[in-house]
This record gives C-alpha cells, structure tokens and sequence, in this order.
C-alpha cells in the first residue's frame, strides 16, 4: 500500500495529540504546552511536554521527540504505516490505496509462512509421527501451554508433507523463495527443507511469522544427520541482521522494565520464559548489528543484560559482542552461569529465583571483560598484559571517540596497573582501523504538518533522505532514527515507503530531480560506506539543529506573549523553564557537531 504524503498530513491535522497521549499519560496544562510523566522511560518529576499548536511532544528526561505517528509507532512498537492506518481510522480519513507491488510480493511471501507455521504446529499436536518432537519438549521441561505460546511446530521426517500441502495452495513458488522448499535436483518439483526437525518461529514484533529456525530431532540411516539447527535462508521478510527472535513475546515486559535480556538460542528465550524471565531475546546471527540495537530501541530497552552460555564459548561471545555494546551507549551488565549451563537448562533445574538473582548481580561489562581476560592483571607478566591487551584491541577499535571509551582506556590502564597516559600512548602508536559509531544525540521532531507540507525541504533534509535512497543499510545506524524527525513529510513518507522507485515519482518533480541530482552527486564522492554514514550523521545532527532553533523561536515568541499579557508568574515561569531547556539542548547538539 502507498499512501500519499497530502494524507499523512491531513490525518495529523486531524489528530488531537492531547487527546492520544492522554490515553496513557495524566497531563496538565502549562503555557501553551501540556506537561505530565514521560510513558517511555521511568520519572517522578514531570519531563514530557506536548504542544498542540506544533503537534509535536518531547520528553526533556529521555529525548523521545515526534508527531501522532511516532509517538504510537514508539508506544505500540508499530511500523509506520501501521500506525498511519490507525490513526487514519479514529481520525475518520479515507486513506487513499493504490497497488503497491512490493507489498503484495511481502503479503503473499507472510501467507506462506503463516501456513507453514499452522501446518507445523498441527503436525505436533496431532500426528502420531511427531512423538518424538513432544518427548524432546517434555525432557527440556518445555509445556505445551509454552510451547504453544511460541508456536512450537514439527516438521515430520517426510520429504514431500509440507510440500503436498503447499501444491494443493498453489504456494509453491512463494515457499521456496524463502526456504521452506527446495527444487528437486534429480527432476521437477520441491522436497521439503525441513525434516525431522522441531520447527520455532520467527516473528516480527508485531507477531507475524517471517522465518524458522529448526532443530534436529530424527535422523535417517539413508542420509547424513545434518546440522543440529537449520534456520531458514534470508528473505524480502528476513534480515538476521535486524531480527531477534522472542520480541514478539518479549516486547511489553522490554518496555515496561527498560531492559532487555539477551541470550544466545531459541530455547534459551522459551525457557526463561517459562521460568518468569519474560525480556529475553535472542540474535538470530553471531554479531550484534546497529539493526539489532534499533530494535532494542525501539522496544525501549535502556540496559541490556547479557546472559549466555557458561562455557569457552559463551565467554568468548561476550568478548566478540563488546564492541558493538559498549558503542551502543546503553548500560550492558553481564550475568555469568557456572561451567557448562545454559539458560534454559539452569531455568529449568534452578528455578525463578536463582536465574533473577544471578541477573540482578550481574557486573558491568567492562569489569567482566578485565576480570575474565586478565584477573589480576597487576601480578601478571608484560607478556600476559600485552595478550591481553591485544584481545581487547577489537574492542577498542569499535568504541567511538569520547567519554565512554575514556572512561573504558581509565579503567583499562588502572586493571593494567599502568598509567593512563602511557597506555593511550600505546593505542596511538598502534595502527588498527577505526570502525566509527555516531554520538546519539538529542532527537527534536518537526513543525506543524502544515507547515511541513507547504515548505520547502532543507538542503540537510534533502541529502538525508538521498543517502538512505543510495544506501538503504545506513536505515539501521542509529542517526537513522532522524527520520522520524523530517519536517518536510513527502521526504519522510519517501523513506518509509517499501517502493523507493514509484514513491520517488509521486515527489513534486522539482524536488525528485533535486533528489536524483543528490543520489549522482554522492555516488561519484561518497564511495564507501564509512564516507556515507558519517555524512548521515553530519546531516542528521543539522536536523535536529534546525528544528531546535523553530521550536526556540516558537518558545520564545510564546514567552514573549506571556510577558506581555496577564500570565501568572507560575505560567512564566514554566515557559522560562522550556526556553532554557531548549537552549540547552541546541547548545548541546552544536557542541556535538563541533567535536
């Protein structure tokens, strides 16, 4: 579905922002604004300001910043045409839908996955030939209520089942792109990818079924036993670079707790659950990506609490993930189990109470870093020190320049028993590429969609929206979340569309030749990734920075009113307080673009 930009703005006109947000959050009245306890993050003094006039709210506290649609995109975890259709609904406005090839493809690719998931759960509950699926269950202490609650299936030792059933649907095509079936390769026809197997789900936050991950159960003396997991090939649906399986169950305990805890496997998330540990999420790859933290994020996830195998090569994932975590700027702890365990096995024999005791004495994951690779660090020889030191150096190198790395090279050299200076003066004389990560900074949403729809876009506005046309994998850097804040709304909806090419034609076409003039100019200058992200992030940064300075002029001319009228000191001030609070915001982001 395409919907068009003139609707999207029609739809927040119409939207009453203090009504939606007063759903959930008691505001009162100050100034011109509307004030109350920030939904998104934990306060007992109120940060969360909503203007009317502007239609926009922002959280002084955590930076949650945006319009009607953002804010029930970030409350609801929705995508944003899901919550444009939503808000379309209440508002009463007819959205106007016009094909959209793509979408179809995804929705017919969604209805093959969907059947294959009722097909495979069928097949558990009710054939005979699934016994050995339920017994493996039954000895990993998994219920059917939980099973069931993640959608447990079997595929039955069989190579045609699933494949006869998708040739009665004429679905044949739509499985094999994303790897239920395979093309036979001794004639025509499909074999089943997936025999023999416990089948998990893979959903998308929302709860849709988007891939599978298998596990070895039968085998057969005809053939070789395989892997042990199977996972299901990437697809228009499934990216593991952005996927982590159990959000879709995970997702309101994520948001309610501020933190997410993050396990290596499937059944690690399945039995934690069922011990009471209702966060847990697993990567479907073995690297945390920016996607991932975007999803993290957008869950409302503050702290990630690390909970992995106990053996060398749970320890050893804890160090390869470190980069990317202590780069993301959230609190990272870790919770190590004893020799051996898993997750799911310590759960089950351990029960609630050990697994939320060993959570909650989780270290930070620096300490565990330093204490894991080198206890002791002071006693030990130069050599061991600088084995050590190189094992880091991974670490180091993804760590972004600032004050979480400072703080990482202070507490290193101190674990080291060496001066500061002295190991910095190491790391510089050392040559290692840099893999640079953006400062998170402060996100400030748009004007009035009035406004947005009759002016024209920024020059920033233009060559964010070219760079994530030209490079769609800078969408899971984190400056990508800037997005959300385009005053100008053809350019937002652009980004968001799942059809770049056919939403390109529907901009003014004095804008769409800007865009393409944009799209050559980067591809003749911007020639590796590394240039674009950072152009990204300079581009966002001046965003915030120009919407900063409107909503200071707004601030101020409201102020000025104020002043001038019958306000009483308690509104004054109030106002004064938002000026300066803004104030210090811009001075903030500038001092960011400057570094």
């Amino acid at each position: 579905m395409q919907i068009s930009p003139d609707k999207i703005a029609e739809i927040l006109e119409r939207t009453d922002l203090v009504a939606l947000i007063s759903r959930n959050v008691k505001l009162r009245r100050s100034g011109g604004s509307f004030l109350g306890l920030c939904p998104f993050h934990a306060e007992k003094t109120p940060s969360f300001n909503v203007n009317p006039q502007r239609r926009f709210f922002k959280c002084f506290g955590c930076d949650a910043s945006g319009d009607a649609i953002s804010y029930v995109q970030r409350l609801q975890g929705q995508t944003f045409v899901e919550a444009v259709r939503q808000l379309a609904q209440e508002a009463g406005v007819d959205l106007e839908e016009t094909r959209d090839p793509v979408a179809e493809h995804r929705q017919k690719l969604l209805q093959v996955t969907s059947l294959a998931q009722r097909h495979f759960e069928h097949c558990l509950w009710n054939d005979a030939r699934a016994r050995p699926g339920r017994d493996h269950l039954a000895a990993r202490g998994v219920s059917e209520q939980m099973a069931r609650r993640f959608g447990l299936g079997y595929a039955l030792d069989d190579w045609s089942e699933l494949t006869a059933r998708l040739t009665r649907e004429g679905a044949c095509d739509w499985a094999a792109e994303v790897g239920l079936i395979a093309p036979g390769k001794r004639g025509p026809g499909f074999y089943d990818v997936f025999r023999g197997r416990l089948t998990i789900p893979i959903r998308s936050p929302e709860g849709k079924t988007i891939a599978f991950g298998a596990r070895l159960i039968e085998t057969a003396p005809d053939r070789p036993a395989g892997p042990k997991y199977l996972n299901s090939k990437e697809s228009p649906l499934y990216r593991k670079a952005s996927t982590l399986y159990g959000l879709d169950v995970a997702r309101d305990e994520i948001r309610r707790r501020k933190t997410a805890v993050l396990v290596e496997g499937y059944f690690d998330v399945i039995g934690l659950f069922g011990a009471g540990v209702n966060n847990a999420v697993a990567l479907c790859s073995t690297a945390l990506t920016p996607g991932h933290l975007a999803a993290l994020d957008r869950a409302g996830a503050q702290t990630l609490l690390m909970l992995l195998d106990g053996d060398a090569a749970g320890m050893r994932a804890v160090e390869r993930l470190s980069g990317a975590l202590l780069a993301s700027g959230k609190t990272i702890r870790v919770a190590t189990l004893p020799g051996g365990e898993d997750p799911d096995t310590f759960a089950m024999r351990e029960g609630p109470e050990a697994i939320e005791a060993l959570l909650d004495s989780a270290p930070p994951l620096s300490t565990h870093l330093l204490q894991t690779i080198l206890p002791r660090a002071q006693s030990h020889t130069l050599e061991a020190k600088m084995a050590a030191l190189g094992r880091l150096q991974k670490t180091l190198d993804e760590i972004p320049p600032g004050l979480a790395k400072s703080l990482f090279v202070a507490e290193l050299a101190d674990h080291l028993g060496v001066s500061e200076q002295e190991l910095r003066a190491h790391l510089r004389s050392e040559p290692s590429p840099l893999t640079r990560h953006a400062p998170r900074t402060s996100a400030v949403q748009k004007q009035s969609s009035a406004d947005s729809a009759s002016r024209p876009p920024t020059a920033s506005e233009e060559l964010f929206t070219a760079l994530i046309a030209f490079d769609p994998t800078l969408k899971d850097e984190p400056e990508a979340s800037a997005r959300n804040e385009l005053a100008h709304l053809p350019l937002r909806f652009f980004l968001e569309s799942d059809t770049p090419d056919a939403a390109l034609e529907q901009l003014a076409p004095a804008l769409r030749q800007s865009i393409e003039a944009r799209l050559n100019e980067i591809g003749a200058t911007l020639d590796d990734r590394e240039k674009r992200r950072q152009a990204l992030c300079d581009a966002a940064r001046r965003i915030r920075l120009q919407n900063i300075d409107r909503l200071l002029s707004d601030a101020k001319a409201r102020l000025v009113t104020a002043l001038e009228g019958d306000s009483d000191e308690e509104e004054i001030e109030e106002l004064q307080e938002e000026h300066r609070r803004l104030n210090d915001l811009r001075l903030q982001l500038q001092a960011a673009r400057n570094a």
